[in-house]
């Protein structure tokens, strides 16, 4: 069995990062790269930056950003917001990505995920889903875009079959009605889409206890959990999410 990744997800606008509810009410939080750092030392497994207005502003603005992470942090990162190009992914990868995650150009035109698969290998496409719940008890979902404004009258599963099919070598799983809660993960919807593709899902969206995070991986199947809100509020130490999912019976990396 893989090791289950511990994320944390740093969401950037402008120079900041910030934090919301749902994907809105943005709050500053400080600077981007002094969070990633302590998130590396304290022992994230990956990082992923998302700019979470570039596709409004058709612009990504993250590469100065990036490079000066990569410079000082060891693990695998991801890049995502306003990537519409292969042109912005070798950008992207030049200046210290190893992924980026695609939402708004994919969904506009999929093929551009075999592009970038077949440029840069499956194992660098992530195909970013922002998802939210079609009716309260109905399982089902849609696709939305910019940042969880656009509607695109997608069903998320039959988005993310095609979407591997295209090339996606893993789909990270935003549900925004959880997003910034605290009050856990979507699990039937991790578990829709762990169940039907046949890569890594990423469960973004939700986390507040340790507890949360094993359900996810547990009932939901997802191959890595993202964090953001309680590591950016301190609520949680990564070391302690580790020895909890450890505790469970959770295959993740031992801490350094």
């Amino acid at each position: 069995m893989a090791n289950v990744r511990l994320i944390a997800r740093l969401d950037i606008k402008a120079p900041n990062l910030i934090k919301g509810v749902h994907l809105e009410g943005l709050r500053k939080i400080g600077d981007p790269q002094q969070h990633a750092r302590s998130y590396y030392e304290a022992g994230a497994d990956e990082i992923i930056y998302m700019d979470i207005v570039a596709s409004l502003y058709n612009r990504n603005s993250l590469s100065d950003i990036v490079r000066r992470t990569a410079e000082q942090i060891f693990i695998p990162i991801t890049v995502g917001g306003g990537i519409r190009t292969l042109k912005d992914v070798e950008n992207a990868l030049r200046c210290g990505a190893d992924k980026v995650a695609i939402n708004t150009a994919a969904v506009a035109r999929p093929e551009l995920l075999g592009e970038v698969a077949k440029r840069f290998g499956s194992q660098c496409m992530v195909l970013s889903i922002e998802a939210k719940r079609a009716s309260t008890g109905e399982a089902r979902w849609e696709a939305f875009t910019d940042n969880g404004r656009e509607r695109t009258g997608l069903d998320v599963i039959e988005w993310a079959t095609r979407a591997v099919n295209e090339g996606a070598g893993e789909v990270l799983l935003t549900s925004v009605d959880c997003e910034g809660t605290r009050k856990g993960f979507d699990v039937e919807l991790t578990r829709a889409v762990s169940d039907t593709v046949s890569v890594p899902v990423i469960a973004s969206g939700g986390m507040g206890t340790v507890e949360h995070m094993i359900t996810v991986v547990q009932e939901g199947h997802a191959d890595a959990v993202a964090m953001a809100d309680v590591l950016h509020y301190k609520r949680m130490a990564l070391p302690d999410i580790r020895a909890g999912a450890q505790k469970a019976g959770i295959v993740v990396r031992s801490a350094a």
